[in-house]
């Protein structure tokens, strides 16, 4: 099998495993569950939650502990993308190719749907204490899957994302909002696995500092394809970081220099990755592939 059949497999079946953990639109409060399943439902590469999964299988990881987790996951990513493309935000109407949340369900409900399932994430991933195999790393996946969703990881980077609109920023402003707003969830992700594997302290260090600058990889990719690609391709609105006079590294570095620098950085993370004394090749090609895609 390829690995873009492998891929197209594994996609379908965590699509089918977060739709098990989604609510039951019933009850007088129903519309905010079809306004998450909605959201949750629309598409999009499940990276995370996949990251997850590999990087548990990498460390050995056979159980089931790591399910709850992912699901949690990608209801996290989700409410921050419902979130973003709100009119107070990024005023997007199109994600994935599709309408955003607020655009179909108004914006009061756009906005009660993503707070939904940022506490619904945390429900899901409490499942796991009630696991047969629980143990003390469950408790340090949940300190890992808090932390790095707040006001030390991608709040953080988001709160300065919004504060940085229509201003000229420095480099080490703009790379702190790349390492929280798009790299914590990565490193979570990658970390979360790796400790519910049974990952030693120094590994899943390790694992941080290579989804760091995936993460890093990531988000000057997607500046990139903000000037290059189309709607059609990318699947949302191009231009819209000139549209909100976002200061990006392409308007910093220029886009040739940005190119250049996304090879460097990948390349940096994915000799992180190979010193590990564990492999995993289906990793290292998504962590590639992530990294110089289209869309």
């Amino acid at each position: 099998m390829s690995f873009k059949e492998t891929l197209e497999k594994k996609t379908a079946e965590i699509g089918e495993l977060i739709k098990a953990y989604l609510p039951e639109e019933t009850g007088f409060q129903s519309a905010v569950m079809e306004a998450m399943n909605y959201s949750v439902l629309a598409g999009g590469k499940r990276l995370r939650p996949m990251l997850m999964q590999e990087t548990y299988r990498m460390f050995g990881g056979e159980g089931e502990i790591v399910k709850p987790f992912m699901a949690a996951m990608e209801m996290i990513h989700t409410y921050s993308l419902v979130h973003d493309d709100l009119p107070a935000m990024d005023n997007d109407e199109y994600r994935r190719g599709k309408k955003t949340t607020w655009a179909v369900y108004g914006e009061d409900m756009g906005i009660l749907a993503g707070d939904a399932l940022l506490n619904y994430a945390f429900e899901t991933a409490c499942l796991a204490f009630s696991m047969p195999e629980a143990d003390a790393r469950v408790g340090q996946a949940m300190g890992i899957l808090a932390k790095k969703a707040g006001i030390y990881g991608m709040i953080g980077g988001q709160v300065v994302d919004v504060q940085a609109a229509g201003k000229n920023l420095d480099r080490e402003r703009l790379d702190f909002i790349y390492a929280l707003k798009t790299g914590a969830l990565l490193e979570s992700s990658m970390m979360i696995g790796a400790v519910l594997a049974g990952a030693g302290e120094e590994e899943v260090e390790q694992v941080r500092r290579a989804a760091l600058d995936m993460g890093l990889a990531f988000q000057i990719r997607d500046d990139i394809l903000d000037v290059t690609s189309t709607l059609e391709v990318l699947g949302k609105p191009v231009h819209s970081d000139d549209k909100n006079e976002k200061t990006t590294y392409v308007t910093i570095k220029g886009l040739e220099q940005a190119e250049k620098d996304v090879e460097i950085i990948s390349r940096r993370a994915m000799d992180t990755m190979r010193a590990l004394p564990f492999e995993n090749p289906f990793l290292l090609e998504l962590i590639e592939m992530l990294i110089t895609r289209e869309k």
